[in-house]
């Protein structure tokens, strides 16, 4: 298929543009090559291209590394109508959502995806996002993955939780952490059966899946983890004492939609993270470690 990737320079879309392009013609146009705020460039472009399939990565940062986080609410949600304007020109568009739709000020426990809509955000990210997600409930062409946490190689080892904690305990520095919380978190590769599957898929019932774990756990369980896979002995260190709110979501949809879906353990993705941080150690930067944002 041919399969147009936006955001393909950004962690999960670098993932994405790797894997998908061994098994399909993958389009994975630069900012430079396609301004998605553009409608008139958008438009064009899906008129000179025979696209089957969109992926939509791109997303203007809200994170605290990011360098300027203004105008969220109004470059997301035009990038996102500017390519489901071309729906008739394409077979199928995955959006990748996230937890933020659910209101960070009102997370609970396994929250399903009927959660949705009891509280509305009032940050301009997660606002853009719910504002996106209410469209795609009534277009059953788009498919909207809600990721929560998620981990892997390109992503910002400076501020991304298990990213970070594997290059200090590479460079023997003190694992580090504001709070303990309970936490799903799924492997950037654990994507990719699931990505295949609704490529190939015509939904069964729903559009709209958390893609999550069965299971949440501690990112304090998580640093002990990592401590016995890279064998650092310096210390975990809390900085803010009891326990974080969870941030989980439950995947009974995404389940029965994929019944034999299978996740990568966290120990084996940490390992193998891990190993790809050695064998990249160089490009590294141990000042990014030192200062926790």
């Amino acid at each position: 298929m041919n399969i147009l990737i936006t955001g393909g320079s950004g962690f999960i879309g670098r993932n994405l543009v790797e894997y998908l392009s061994s098994k399909h013609q993958v389009y994975a146009p630069k900012h430079n090559e396609l301004d998605l705020l553009q409608e008139e460039e958008v438009n064009r472009f899906f008129k000179n291209n025979d696209i089957d399939i969109v992926i939509h990565c791109a997303v203007r940062p809200g994170h605290r590394n990011a360098a300027d986080t203004s105008g969220e609410l109004y470059q997301n949600t035009t990038m996102f109508f500017n390519l489901a304007k071309n729906d008739k020109r394409f077979k199928r568009m995955i959006y990748l959502g996230s937890g933020l739709e659910y209101d960070q000020r009102y997370y609970e426990p396994k929250m399903k995806e009927e959660y949705f809509g009891q509280h509305i955000p009032v940050d301009e990210g997660g606002f853009s996002k719910y504002i996106i997600s209410r469209y795609i409930e009534n277009h059953k062409n788009i498919i909207e993955f809600r990721i929560l946490g998620i981990f892997g190689k390109y992503e910002d080892y400076a501020i991304r939780f298990i990213s970070n904690l594997i290059c200090k305990a590479i460079y023997g520095l003190p694992l580090t952490m504001n709070q303990n919380r309970k936490f799903d978190y799924i492997y950037v590769r654990d994507l990719f059966p699931i990505i295949d599957h609704f490529i190939a898929t015509k939904v069964k019932k729903y559009n709209i899946f958390n893609i999550t774990p069965d299971k949440s756990i501690e990112l304090l369980e998580i640093a002990e983890k990592l401590k016995k896979i890279t064998g650092t002995r310096q210390p975990i260190v809390i900085a803010k004492a009891g326990m974080g709110p969870e941030y989980s979501a439950d995947n009974s949809r995404l389940l029965e939609e994929i019944p034999d879906l299978r996740l990568t353990p966290l120990s084996d993705a940490i390992k193998e993270l891990y190993g790809w941080y050695i064998d990249n150690k160089d490009n590294i930067d141990r000042d990014r470690l030192l200062i926790d944002k």
